[in-house]
């Protein structure tokens, strides 16, 4: 009898045991894994999903369906001014910050939507906030400057006649996204006045940090592997960008100013976007290392240095 007893006894300490590990991996008894964050599930998402057009869209391929006359949904998230002086057929304004979170319901959620801004720099950090958020979005390669304007037969499909939202969309979404992505844009506010101002840092001063041996920043350089093994910014992480990329993201230090560069800054805007929702303080450079595409801007363009050690 007293054996029988210490089995029982042995057998409900077992099972609270597995119980309680359960528990603690996000399981229950049953089985079913606890909800996990949602705005943390949506950033893995983008990453992991990413399609091979890395959700951008040539300027030339954005033109030619627009004067095919596909069906999408396009938003100009330029100035208001800017969007009065000559805009794609169509599109929408909604300018780059705060209004533009808090009217991500009147954006129809049936069709795709392209979205440029004015070097592409901004729009990549929307486009991944509004894929994010459930849209099936892409960015126009180099924005409005530098490469929807350059394009032949573009003047085709130009206006200055404002659109208008259809007040009868009312696109649901995730409150905990939306309200992930009211703060992001709420909190460019905080740094209007600061150099880094719309998450984003001039050459110039991102050097100058360098130059300082700013303890408080570093640099993340999301270029092609051997592009950073042929020269980058002196004391930068490697992690280049494409699918998988998030996983690496817990090797990026949580105490520092991360400055995000690509080569025209628009992959580095989507990485960005990303890691600011999950915590990281992180700033693009402004048009990223550099190309012909982006004339004199640039860290090379700058003419300032890269190393390869």
């Amino acid at each position: 009898m007293l054996k029988r007893s210490r089995v029982l006894v042995l057998l409900v300490l077992l099972s609270t045991m597995l119980l309680v590990s359960a528990c603690s991996n996000g399981t229950s008894q049953s089985g079913s894994k606890a909800e996990a964050d949602p705005v943390v599930t949506a950033v893995n998402e983008y990453f992991a999903s990413m399609p091979e057009d890395i959700y951008k869209i040539d300027q030339v391929a954005f033109v030619d369906k627009v004067k095919a006359g596909e069906a999408m949904t396009i938003i100009d998230i330029r100035s208001a001014d800017a969007y009065a002086q000559g805009h794609i057929k169509g599109a929408l304004s909604m300018p780059w910050g705060p209004n533009l979170a808090d009217n991500l319901n009147k954006i129809p959620a049936d069709k795709p939507v392209m979205i440029y801004c004015v070097t592409g720099q901004t729009a990549g950090q929307t486009v991944a906030l509004l894929n994010m958020a459930g849209f099936d979005t892409k960015s126009v390669n180099l924005g409005w400057n530098l490469g929807i304007s350059k394009v032949e037969g573009v003047d085709a499909v130009i206006e200055t006649t404002p659109n208008a939202f259809d007040d009868a969309v009312k696109t649901e979404i995730d409150p905990d996204i939306q309200k992930a992505i009211v703060d992001y844009y709420a909190g460019l506010t905080d740094v209007k006045d600061t150099k880094f101002a719309s998450y984003k840092i001039t050459e110039d001063d991102a050097k100058a940090a360098l130059d300082a041996k700013d303890t408080t920043i570093t640099f993340l350089d999301v270029r092609k592997a051997e592009d950073f093994n042929k020269g980058h910014i002196e004391g930068a992480i490697n992690i280049p960008f494409g699918k998988g990329m998030e996983t690496q993201f817990s090797t990026l230090p949580t105490d520092k100013t991360i400055i995000v560069y690509c080569y025209t800054g628009q992959t580095a805007g989507q990485t960005v976007a990303g890691l600011r929702l999950l915590g990281y303080d992180a700033v693009s450079l402004n048009a990223g290392a550099g190309t012909a595409a982006t004339g004199t801007a640039g860290w090379i363009n700058k003419g300032y240095p890269l190393v390869t050690n």
